[in-house]
């Protein structure tokens, strides 16, 4: 304000004391407020601005349009949810032979029986809550980090790719990726299937449509490798099958995630709807637990306040040995924590590839 003659500086703190919104009148502020112009920097023209661009669809009110082709006139002319998640997917018609071992696939996928995941949209259904909820929680209990089926199919593109760059034998491959990973949850070869024949006849079934490519030629040689240093019989499971077949219908690991996603939800909406329907619905703080099915401490009074220091038990350990005896003894706590050695890993990470949510 020092840069003002008095005459000015007293008429603007003047206007100032007049107008008397909040602060912005006071003396104590360096600067006119009221005087400040009103808008934003000038426009960037060395970039264009902001808007979403897609490759995969347009709408306008004559029509949607996805990968160039009217959704309404592959409707009318006999395609199907099928082809068109190919178009979707992969802006392509597929074979008539592509198409029925998708419809194959999503078929062993819909449903699973009282499995874990319908377990989970029933508990949903009973706290009357809508069903796209239920079909959400259950899709999220499908298991190892969503199904493992982004850790599964990266890592398998991998070491396909791999093996082309180091002039390798899928066989060597093969034997690499199980060497280097170790039987886990993502390798797609199991001891679950070794008295279902469900996994083994997808694969069939893709070779027989003549649709079997890399993927599940390369699967085979894993399934060798994982058997030759397991202790344990195995083979290849729903995972694996799965996987390779939709890898090699042309879906990427993430595509095959999504449509197999939506492909159970349609079976976890049928138990919700069930659920709703048998049983009857349970209320906020409704549900009562019988004493029979707890077996922690016995009831205990609780100590006065005064008497705290008598019950109370600190959580500092002073030496390792205090801090190892604390953690051995608090494994017998359950639901405290210490006895989870393992955590669930990101599906991108384990697998090595950091495009799950990136360009």
């Amino acid at each position: 304000m020092g840069y003002l003659d008095q005459e000015k500086t007293d008429a603007l703190n003047k206007l100032k004391r007049e107008r008397g919104i909040g602060n912005l009148g006071s003396e104590k502020n360096p600067f006119d407020y009221y005087a400040r112009e009103y808008g934003t920097m000038p426009r960037d023209t060395k970039r264009a601005p902001f808007q979403w661009v897609s490759e995969v669809s347009y709408k306008n009110v004559h029509r949607i349009v996805t990968r160039g082709y009217d959704t309404t006139e592959l409707m009318e002319e006999g395609y199907g949810v099928i082809e068109v998640l190919f178009v979707d997917y992969q802006a392509r018609i597929p074979t008539i032979e592509e198409e029925k071992m998708l419809n194959y696939v999503m078929i062993m996928m819909l449903e699973d029986g009282l499995s874990a995941p319908a377990a989970i949209s029933r508990i949903v259904a009973k706290s009357k809550t809508f069903l796209t909820q239920a079909c959400g929680a259950s899709i999220m209990a499908f298991g190892h980090a969503y199904g493992a089926y982004s850790s599964f199919g990266n890592r398998l593109e991998s070491y396909i790719k791999r093996a082309e760059q180091e002039n390798l034998p899928l066989s060597e491959a093969a034997k690499l990726l199980v060497r280097e990973n170790g039987i886990d949850e993502a390798l797609g070869v199991s001891n679950l299937m070794l008295n279902d024949p469900a996994a083994k006849r997808m694969i069939a079934r893709a070779e027989k449509a003549e649709v079997a490519g890399v993927n599940i030629e390369f699967m085979k040689e894993v399934v060798k490798a994982a058997q030759a240093i397991s202790s344990d019989p195995v083979d290849i499971d729903m995972l694996g099958a799965t996987g390779a077949v939709m890898q090699d219908l042309g879906f990427t690991p993430e595509a095959t995630w999504a449509i197999l996603a939506i492909t159970r939800s349609f079976g976890a909406g049928a138990h919700y709807i069930e659920e709703v329907e048998r049983g009857e619905l349970s209320r906020l703080g409704q549900q009562l637990s019988p004493k029979a099915d707890y077996d922690g401490p016995e009831d205990r009074p609780v100590p006065p306040l005064k008497d705290r220091e008598k019950f109370a038990q600190s959580a500092v350990c002073k030496t390792p040995e205090e801090w190892k005896e604390r953690f051995e003894k608090m494994k017998g706590v359950m639901g405290s924590g210490f006895s989870i050695v393992e955590e669930i890993q990101d599906p991108s990470k384990k697998s090595g590839i950091k495009k799950v949510g990136k360009l």
